[in-house]
């Protein structure tokens, strides 16, 4: 089947069979579909949209073009958690170790960053000798050792998605629910998980800005996966602000460590953290119920036994052996801190995620390309969240950058996402809804 015409019928707004989809994928994968056909085909997709059963088939043709493991061997369940992206969100650094102390195996395959949000495995990368994507005996060694690894793709998993993800970040597609579906799952189901949950964001920060869009994109996910076989349920949560009072990779790395120590925690991502953790263990048989789930993660979190289990699963990736003891010693830190000061007295009333989010991809810490470096020190940090009370002249937030120029253009972009009110605005949820099967 020719690339061409299998871009073409789905730009004419057919539906488009197994057999097509996969002969595209398997061109993708080998190499005979180009960039700009991949780029077309995409295009094609974000404006006529996908039906279920293509969604699967798209899902599990992604996940055929490589390995699909098995974890039949390990004495516990096997379970996962994939974000569809925010800023600030750390979750995974602390989330992954949470369950895993609880008696869960989590092989934790992430992205890097993807337009204005973050990547988990960006942030991974910023810790010295970490080994971020190993091979499939390093990964099942840490797994069956540590109880987690967080890692990227390595070679033999999905490797389609890994091309296709990268073109998606540059050619405007990345908000399509089918593609971000299938992008998704065909990771966690070549992982050879016996569970998932998805933390679907909401708000200015998320790709999916309207509740009723990350709504559709839930119960997408977790029909797919569950028609995919893969046991998955699905939690909205806000994103009209940044999650962690830090944005950026070395620095949400070090939010991450203070979090799993106990030194300091955001209350959002706090909440955020501790839901997902009682979700994965109810979904893994681990925990009776949504209370009993959330009274052992925080049993295992103030206990630290998730902070010994995070420094293990670094020190058997390549990173230091007393990481989570002295991250100052070996994350990068960026030469140049400026202070974005509150220009009146008030109240933080609101947050334009989305342009913090590119403060620091304009800092260097995320991509405009795909093939571009990252720069793991830079980022923003003490960004005070909505409802803070400030007043003028004291800091919003800090600036992590590599120039002075750099340092000033991105305090002037976190300054405009700022609104400042005269009156503290009520909360918002953090956690929306629970999106279960049908």
């Amino acid at each position: 089947m020719l690339p061409q015409e299998i871009i073409r019928r789905k730009r004419d707004g057919h539906r488009l069979s197994a057999p097509e989809i996969a002969a595209f994928i398997e061109g993708l994968t080998a190499g005979t579909v180009t960039e700009g056909q991949v780029g077309a085909f995409a295009m094609a997709v974000f404006f006529n949209g996908m039906s279920r059963e293509e969604a699967v088939a798209l899902t599990v043709a992604m996940r055929d073009s490589g390995d699909v493991l098995d974890w039949s061997d390990l004495p516990g369940p096997v379970t996962d958690k994939h974000s569809t992206g925010g800023v600030g969100d750390n979750v995974s650094l602390m989330l992954a170790p949470i369950v895993s102390a609880c008696g869960a195996y989590v092989p934790m395959i992430s992205g890097r960053g993807l337009g204005h949000t973050g990547g988990t495995l960006d942030k991974m990368d910023a810790i010295p000798g970490y080994i971020s994507q190993p091979d499939v005996a390093r990964l099942r060694k840490t797994v069956l050792e540590t109880g987690c690894a967080i890692i990227g793709q390595t070679a033999d998993l999905a490797p389609a998605d890994r091309r296709f993800y990268a073109i998606r970040d540059v050619t405007g597609t990345v908000e399509s629910v089918p593609l971000i579906t299938a992008s998704i799952l065909s990771k966690k189901l070549a992982a050879g998980l016996g569970s998932l949950v998805l933390d679907v964001k909401v708000g200015n920060g998320a790709f999916m800005e309207k509740s009723r869009d990350a709504t559709a994109l839930a119960s997408s996910l977790v029909e797919v996966a569950n028609g995919a076989g893969l046991k998955t349920s699905a939690l909205v949560t806000g994103m009209n602000e940044p999650l962690a009072s830090a944005a950026g990779n070395a620095v949400e790395v070090r939010n991450a460590v203070d979090f799993l120590t106990g030194r300091f925690r955001d209350k959002r991502l706090e909440d955020v953290t501790l839901a997902l953790a009682a979700e994965m263990l109810q979904s893994a048989g681990l925990a009776a119920s949504n209370q009993d789930g959330i009274r052992r993660a925080t049993e295992t979190l103030a206990g630290g036994r998730a902070a010994a289990v995070f420094q293990r699963m670094v020190a058997a990736l390549g990173g230091p052996a007393d990481f989570i003891d002295r991250p100052e010693k070996y994350l990068p830190k960026a030469p140049v801190e400026l202070a974005v000061k509150a220009p009146g007295n008030g109240f933080v009333s609101g947050i334009a995620t989305r342009e913090i989010g590119l403060a620091v991809v304009g800092l260097g810490g995320g991509r405009t390309r795909p093939d571009d470096r990252i720069d793991h020190a830079v980022g923003i940090t003490r960004l005070s969240p909505v409802g803070a009370e400030v007043r003028a002249g004291e800091p919003l937030a800090l600036v992590h950058a590599r120039t002075d120029a750099d340092a000033e253009t991105a305090a002037a972009a976190v300054l405009a996402a700022y609104t400042i009110g005269t009156s503290k605005p009520a909360a918002e949820k953090t956690v929306i809804r629970r999106v279960l099967p049908r």
